[in-house]
């Protein structure tokens, strides 16, 4: 190979290390510029520098502030755009959709007469369960006011604790009810203190305290000749509370009906057809409702309703039309317009009272003798002479044979 033919790569080579040169130079340059811009501003760079891809980089994306950009910069307004719907509007398809109804309004609330009969409830929790209840049912009667004064943990046993005996002449007094209702007992199954001793639950010392109790509390009512109503004990979840309340109805029924009260027995709605205890049944309506509390002891809204059922029917006995929902006001307010005349004598034309042409006839009825006949009418036929006449040919009481036809009659025809 000649001499001079190595020249030109000796030139070529010289040049590695000057490009090398610039490299590092223009590499230091650009870390000089990083390290005195601002801390956020790299930061951010950093970020955006981080979201981009190997794909993105043969793709030929452009990164701006808000991440890869089309080449024309209005492209992402035009998505925007493109994504929004258009306004439509709402077409309801009548053959699917249900049908509008208005909204419900409130029912007007019956204004109470003031004369209206008042119901008093007295007894434990159940007793104002109860009276909730026939707050309801009576709730368009305005006749007819209900007063529930029941104390939750009260009962005939601990009179310390509340004295049902002393209280009730007092409430009867003030409210002059038309009817007194009672539900208690579901607190008296414990110790009861007497004048002479401490009689424990379930013996027969304690029954008859019992008994004689809830007699002298029914008569505090029935001596005032005020109609009473005793409401029974429903079943519980628990099997011991179910047995002393089957127990104690059997009491309650037989004191309260030998003074004059009514007992009314409402097991038959909280159990099952084996007299079981539920937790849900039928409402007042034959709807599977909820009907007991989780505690197994009390009763839920639809449960004290269902209760109120069965006093319900015994009180507009008692009250009759006067727990009439149509009862109204009867006063010059409420009469309807008669049209009288304004002068009714010169309408009135005066009669004698006495005048005998006023029946017809001078005579009673059944004075003068009746029409003489010469043939007897078939009545008297029957009942005088025993004779009915023969019933016509051909209809079904009549039993003549037919006649029989002599052989020269056949032979004619």
């Amino acid at each position: 190979m000649p001499a001079d033919a190595e020249l030109p790569m000796m030139k070529k080579t010289d040049r590695t290390p000057k490009i090398r040169w610039l490299v590092l130079a223009l590499t230091a340059a650009s870390l000089c510029v990083g390290a005195l811009a601002p801390v956020h501003v790299a930061e951010a760079q950093e970020q955006r520098y981080e979201r981009r891809s190997i794909l993105d980089f043969f793709l030929g994306r452009r990164y701006l502030d808000d991440g890869p950009q089309a080449p024309d910069a209005q492209q992402p307004r035009r998505q925007q755009q493109r994504k929004r719907p258009p306004a439509q509007k709402a077409v309801i398809n009548t053959r699917t959709a249900p049908p509008v109804r208005p909204p419900v309004q409130d029912e007007p609330v019956v204004q109470k007469l003031g004369d209206a009969k008042k119901i008093l409830i007295v007894g434990d929790f159940l007793a104002s369960g109860l009276g909730d209840g026939l707050t309801a049912a009576f709730e368009t009667s305005p006749g007819v006011v209900v007063e529930a004064r029941g104390n939750v943990s009260s009962g005939l046993v601990r009179d310390d604790y509340y004295d049902w005996p002393g209280q009730l002449p007092k409430m009867i007094d003030e409210l002059k009810p038309a009817m007194v209702v009672v539900m208690i007992g579901a607190n008296d199954r414990q110790q009861m203190v007497t004048d002479t001793a401490k009689e424990k639950f379930r013996t027969d010392g304690w029954f008859a305290e019992y008994r004689r109790r809830v007699l002298s509390f029914g008569k505090e009512v029935t001596d005032r000749k005020i109609p009473l109503l005793w409401v029974g004990l429903p079943a519980f979840e628990s099997d011991q509370m179910t047995a002393d309340a089957v127990q104690m109805n059997q009491l309650y029924r037989n004191q309260v009906e030998s003074i004059g009260g009514e007992f009314v027995d409402i097991w038959d709605g909280f159990v099952d057809e084996n007299s079981n205890f539920i937790v849900t049944g039928s409402d007042v309506n034959g709807q599977q409702v909820r009907l007991r509390t989780s505690d197994g002891i009390n009763l839920t809204q639809a449960g004290r309703r269902k209760l109120a059922f069965y006093v319900e029917k015994p009180a507009r006995r008692i009250l009759g039309t006067q727990a009439s929902p149509d009862l109204v006001r009867l006063d010059e307010s409420a009469l309807p317009g008669l049209g009288l005349p304004t002068n009714p004598v010169e309408h009135t034309v005066p009669i004698s009272l006495s005048d005998p042409n006023l029946d017809g006839g001078t005579e009673l009825l059944g004075a003068r003798p009746p029409p003489i006949t010469l043939t007897k009418s078939p009545r008297d036929l029957l009942v005088e002479q025993g004779e009915m006449t023969p019933a016509p040919i051909g209809r079904v009481d009549d039993y003549r044979m037919p006649a029989t036809k002599t052989p020269a009659e056949v032979s004619v025809k």
